[in-house]
């Protein structure tokens, strides 16, 4: 083999190679594999939305963590008025006292 067509070749790798490297480090595949090589683990801003998004989803959480409470505290005033409400009907039925 030739030594000029070695350089030839040499080059057009090197051109290539180069080339293909370059767009991989702009992409965001690129920007994560360099935030996995430096140890951070957000490497654009869409994860700053992601983790707002996670804050407010937990907020939520706890907020209905009080609904089953809630719930039976509400369904004990529902017994009282319903038991309220038996008790005026029957009061009307009954013939008045002599």
């Amino acid at each position: 083999m030739n030594p000029d067509d070695l350089i030839g070749l040499v080059v057009v790798v090197f051109l290539f190679g180069g080339g293909t490297l370059f767009l991989l480090s702009i992409s965001p595949v690129g920007k994560a594999i360099a935030a996995r090589i430096l140890g951070r683990r957000k490497a654009t801003g869409d994860d700053d939305e992601t983790a707002e998004e996670v804050k407010e989803l937990r907020r939520e959480i706890e907020d209905m963590r009080h609904l089953p409470e809630q719930l039976s505290e509400l369904g004990e005033r529902v017994d009282f008025l319903e038991r309220m409400v038996a008790k005026q009907r029957e009061a009307e039925r009954l013939p008045p006292a002599r």
